[in-house]
């Protein structure tokens, strides 16, 4: 995060590279090689035939050019770029738009989702239980994209209206354009790479989509999550259908990947008609049960030691398995059912085949989820709940019904995890949280991040809301007033509030150039609020934007102490020796002040550096204190 000679702090957002390479160097540090770049200067790198040979892999270079199996498109190795380059941009808080916001731990975030992903990397790495996102279906003219990657900050801002004319251009995908599907794919890809990162080990990636890019998702997902990784794919009942289409598909899809194997599945609650399908005519001292085929799919060919007969206790008879088919379970374990009595020929008996029961008492810790949900809401009850809440068609077209996401809650989430939407839409899955801690006691918090895409209306009228962005954080403040939650904190992409931290690009000229130099003399922006420094100090340093900021004096001095002290922030116009010797004292994790308190007085920064380095002397790194300017 910062040079080892400079206690300046980098705002940049996570460098995704450097944390590959330091987790690949922590594997393999045999692997690593200085060689001299094209300026002679020495730089490490990996040694990729030393790194294939120590995975077992021995190939001759014409084995290493073969083809392999896998996805590509035009634009891929741009997205990798696209991952590893780094954002300065910020997220200003909007205390207006927020409700309260002292105590509140629910985020929205209004802005690209790209750019915040980036800076979401430092604060939520690891952190986040559920992700669940409903992107552009890409049937046609309906989603945005930047079309120079590296400046999709720029774009932003510019498709915002906080940048003039001279921004970069912003476009929209259409299906009579060549590269349809591949802009979808370039759009997809860094986003749900960047998202991966902030999922717990334990954690889950749902993804709605329809049949148009259900194969491409699924060989992106792949390709991010690991094929071996997919839990599986989700149909749920959207609508009763069109009869006047040639082929009406009533369903959509929720592809769903784990982050690893240590993710397990929750199970849903047994239902009325559920409950109502055991029964217990044998009088079975274990309680009601329901009954099962006992035969599989397979053929007596396929599997012929599960061909073998079975002897029905009241006729006497050796029953087979019906054509085509043989039993679900082998020979011995048969013998065991037979023992316990998990063999129901039917009433009286008589029956030619055996079903194997299933008894209530084997669920009690749920019923395992199947891969059609119909009983989640469809289009229109989704509708429904929006219209409820004091909302139309004009406002949202196409609203998820909060009970999809909320049974996804349920089987991948828990009552305390963090549930992440970057594709916000109307804010359903927020709706969904807040109904699931009204209803279950959860804990639960999300964050939900959503462009400011303008709303469409009719011709010759203004739509209510100006953006999609607006809809949604209306949407939650109304859902809010319902569920007397605690809150949510509202923020907003923009360019950071100090100005030493924007990048110009290779092309830059000179007069930018001296503009830039001339802006590294006062750095910080004017316009710049005190809480807007602090919450880009805070996510910068990798601290979470819900943190409590209590304004307290140290030394005659205010300072902010967040975390219980852990960080303190001084963002006055001087710092004095006694300021620097009090935190010292008061031994935080993290201190920060602006490098321009020091009034060009190198002694006593040189002074501040070495007081925290004589209080680190002899600690471990963990407990040292950080200090850092901005």
């Amino acid at each position: 995060m910062t040079t080892e000679n400079s206690p300046s702090l980098n705002g940049a957002s996570l460098d995704v590279a450097a944390c590959n390479r330091a987790r690949l160097r922590a594997l393999f540090p045999s692997c690593f090689t200085e060689t001299r770049d094209e300026k002679g200067n020495l730089v490490e790198s990996v040694d990729f035939e030393r790194l294939k040979a120590e995975l077992g892999t021995f190939t001759d270079l014409f084995e290493s050019r073969r083809e392999r199996y896998g996805m590509d498109w035009p634009g891929k190795k741009e997205c990798l770029r696209t991952i590893q380059s780094q954002t300065v941009a910020t997220l200003k808080p909007c205390k207006p738009e927020s409700i309260a916001w002292e105590s509140a731990k629910n985020l929205f975030i209004e802005g690209d989702n790209l750019e915040v992903l980036k800076l979401l990397q430092k604060s939520y790495y690891g952190k986040v239980k559920m992700i669940y996102i409903d992107p552009p279906y890409n049937t046609g003219n309906e989603f945005i994209y930047p079309d120079d990657y590296a400046e999709s900050l720029d774009v932003y801002l510019a498709y915002a209206g906080m940048l003039g004319e001279g921004g970069r251009r912003i476009a929209t995908n259409t299906p009579n354009e060549g590269r349809f599907h591949t802009k979808w794919l370039n759009m997809m890809y860094p986003r749900l790479y960047l998202a991966r990162n902030l999922l717990r080990e334990d954690g889950f990636i749902a993804v709605s989509i329809d049949e148009n890019e259900l194969p491409a998702l699924r060989y992106l997902l792949n390709d991010v999550f690991g094929e071996e990784n997919l839990v599986g794919v989700i149909a749920w009942k959207k609508s009763s259908g069109n009869n006047d289409a040639e082929l009406s598909y009533v369903h959509e899809n929720v592809v769903v990947y784990r982050k690893s194997p240590d993710a397990e599945l929750g199970k849903l609650p047994q239902s009325d008609a559920h409950l109502a399908s055991y029964q217990n005519p044998d009088n079975d001292p274990r309680g009601p049960w329901t009954s099962s085929d006992y035969t599989s799919k397979w053929s007596k060919e396929e599997r012929p030691k599960l061909w073998y007969p079975i002897l029905n206790p009241t006729t006497k008879k050796e029953c087979y398995p019906p054509p085509g088919r043989t039993w679900a379970y082998s020979q011995e374990a048969s013998r065991q059912n037979v023992e316990e009595n998990r063999l129901w020929w039917g009433t009286g008996g008589t029956n030619d085949r055996p079903r194997y029961k299933r008894f209530l008492s084997d669920t009690q810790a749920g019923m395992c989820p199947r891969s059609y949900w119909e009983d989640v809401g469809t289009n229109e009850e989704g509708f429904k709940r929006f219209r409820d809440l004091g909302f139309s068609k004009d406002d949202f077209p196409h609203p998820k019904p909060v009970g999809l996401i909320k049974r996804l809650i349920t089987v991948l989430g828990d009552k305390e995890g963090i549930v992440l939407d970057f594709f916000g839409g109307s804010g359903s899955t927020a709706d969904a949280v807040l109904q699931m801690n009204s209803e279950d006691g959860g804990t639960r918090n999300f964050i939900v991040v959503q462009l400011p895409e303008p709303c469409e209306a009719k011709p010759g009228t203004e739509p209510r809301f100006a953006t999609i962005a607006k809809v949604c954080a209306a949407r939650i403040r109304s859902v809010l007033k319902q569920e007397e939650e605690i809150g949510f904190r509202y923020f907003k992409l923009d360019k950071s509030n100090f100005r030493r931290w924007q990048q110009l690009g290779a092309d830059a000229t000179a007069d930018q150039i001296a503009e830039q130099l001339e802006l590294h003399v006062e750095h910080v922006d004017p316009s710049a609020s005190q809480e807007d420094l602090l919450f880009e100090i805070l996510l910068k340093a990798g601290f979470q934007p819900t943190e409590k900021a209590d304004l307290v004096e140290i030394a005659g001095l205010p300072v902010y102490s967040i975390a219980g002290g852990a960080l303190l922030i001084c963002l006055a116009d001087r710092v004095t020796k006694e300021l620097v010797d009090a935190v010292a004292e008061a031994e935080p994790m993290h201190f920060f002040c602006l490098d321009s308190a020091f009034g060009g007085n190198d002694q006593l920064k040189a002074n501040a550096v070495q007081t925290f380095a004589a209080r680190n002397q002899g600690r471990e790194k963990a407990s040292q204190i950080v200090f850092r300017t901005v």
